[in-house]
């Protein structure tokens, strides 16, 4: 069984599944590209918790968890088997590792976890099952959350991590036309470049190392799910991949660990060298 990647997404607005664009052709290109896995653990900065869960349903619902979209929006599903057996296995891991985490058996998928992977793996024949985030934790906690489940890469399970890379609403743009926000660009790429030069301490510390960094994270729930990646990863440079800017200031940068040697004509289009 050969070691799964680590994939961390930018999932932006819910309605990028009517829309996928640049970011859609990205996802569909990976989940090509990408070994099988036998499951997936989910990582989303729409599920917060006091202390990780794990959504251990046979069955997880779809969850529409916003307004305002699209009716054909509320129409999609995402009919995945659930992964209890993961759920527990993952819950076991985290404890062991000293950080206590149980299992949720009504848990869903909320549309950071479904839209992705209705693009990644559109069968939704994958088994599947979401951790919840701590959103009063910091960056270093969800970083160690990461590294306690390193493990589950050998098992055959893909980790997706979907957050934000950036996430200040004061910085997006109605506009069809609107160009990539300056302090969105500055920040991307300082991210880019730590994370090439494996600068793990100065990522830890964004708000005040990088430019406009607490500008783009007035709450930092969007960016855990990067931390996460980061230390299943093993603190090892990823591949970036930018497909672009939405409504100019969402960045929708992804980064792939643990994947050496990709070989898609698809993908590169979106590769970027820091």
């Amino acid at each position: 069984m050969p070691r799964q990647p680590v994939l961390f997404v930018s999932h932006g607005a819910p309605d990028l599944l009517l829309q996928p664009g640049a970011t859609g052709r990205l996802w569909q290109a990976l989940g090509l590209a990408l070994p099988r896995p036998t499951a997936i653990l989910a990582v989303s900065a729409h599920w917060g918790s006091r202390q990780p869960r794990l959504g251990s349903t046979t069955r997880p619902a779809t969850l529409h968890d916003f307004n305002g979209f699209p009716e054909a929006l509320y129409r999609c599903q995402y009919p995945a088997p659930g992964a209890p057996e993961l759920a527990g296995r993952a819950a076991a891991l985290l404890t062991a590792a000293g950080i206590p985490a149980t299992t949720d058996p009504e848990r869903g998928l909320d549309h950071g976890a479904w839209v992705p992977l209705s693009l990644l793996h559109p069968a939704a024949d994958i088994p599947v099952c979401q951790l919840a985030l701590q959103p009063a934790a910091g960056p270093a906690w969800h970083l160690e959350l990461g590294r306690a489940l390193a493990p589950l890469r050998e098992e055959g399970v893909l980790i997706l991590a979907s957050g934000a890379l950036t996430h200040n609403f004061g910085w997006l743009s109605w506009s069809p036309t609107a160009t990539p926000y300056g302090p969105a660009e500055a920040f991307a790429d300082w991210v880019g470049e730590r994370l090439a030069r494996n600068e793990t301490a100065a990522l830890l510390d964004y708000r005040r190392s990088a430019p406009h960094g607490a500008e783009a994270h007035p709450s930092e729930e969007h960016l855990h799910p990067l931390f996460v990646a980061l230390g299943a990863g093993a603190d090892t440079p990823p591949w970036r991949f930018s497909p672009g800017f939405s409504h100019g200031g969402l960045a929708m940068d992804a980064y792939l660990w643990g994947a050496d040697a990709l070989e898609s004509d698809h993908l590169k289009e979106f590769a970027h060298v820091c």
